[in-house]
């Protein structure tokens, strides 16, 4: 579908020179002699390459919309993430560098929504966030818990976030899986 150029948002997916691209981030300029543009940066939903483009708001730019489906993770073979189709039962084998980095949140019988365009996945979107249990965590030093201050932690699936002073080893974490940082203490 085509759109105009004012109209693109972040997060959208827009075919471009061939290649597909998720649009990371986007500002409207209006300079005081010329037209308006949009200023973009995207980045290719295949290879992970990175474009910033300039459209002028008359330009209109080619929206693809992706079919998102519900699947259920069920386990990690090697480099293999595999995952089923919660109304079909289809199963659907991905790789960890497709997931990327937000592979490591990835827990059994989780649902994700997978992106299909042209019935190929494109993209896994996982929940916004996770509870994890800090394993290991540097004692509390006198003092700085008075103020806002962080310290070094390991999660049950082994990364190391930062926490605040107060949080111990045993606790568990909601953990933003965008960015794999603390959020808060689990209830």
């Amino acid at each position: 579908m085509k759109i105009s150029a004012n109209e693109i948002r972040v997060g959208d997916v827009l075919e471009c020179n061939d290649k597909l691209w998720v649009v990371l981030k986007v500002q409207n300029v209006k300079p005081g002699k010329g037209g308006a543009f949009a200023q973009t940066e995207m980045k290719a939903l295949k290879d992970g390459q990175r474009l910033n483009e300039r459209f002028r708001t008359v330009d209109t730019v080619e929206k693809v919309f992706l079919e998102e489906l519900d699947y259920q993770f069920l386990y990690r073979d090697g480099n293999d993430l595999h995952f089923m189709n919660q109304l079909t039962f289809d199963p659907l084998q991905l790789s960890t560098e497709m997931v990327g980095d937000s592979a490591a949140f990835l827990e059994n019988e989780m649902v994700v929504k997978v992106c299909m365009y042209e019935n190929n996945p494109i993209s896994v979107k996982l929940p916004p966030s996770v509870v994890l249990e800090i394993v290991e965590a540097d004692p509390v030093v006198k003092g700085q818990t008075a103020t806002s201050s962080y310290k070094p932690a390991v999660l049950s699936n082994g990364l190391k976030i930062m926490v605040p002073q107060h949080i111990e080893a045993g606790t568990k974490v909601v953990v933003n899986t965008s960015d794999g940082t603390y959020v808060e203490r689990a209830k």
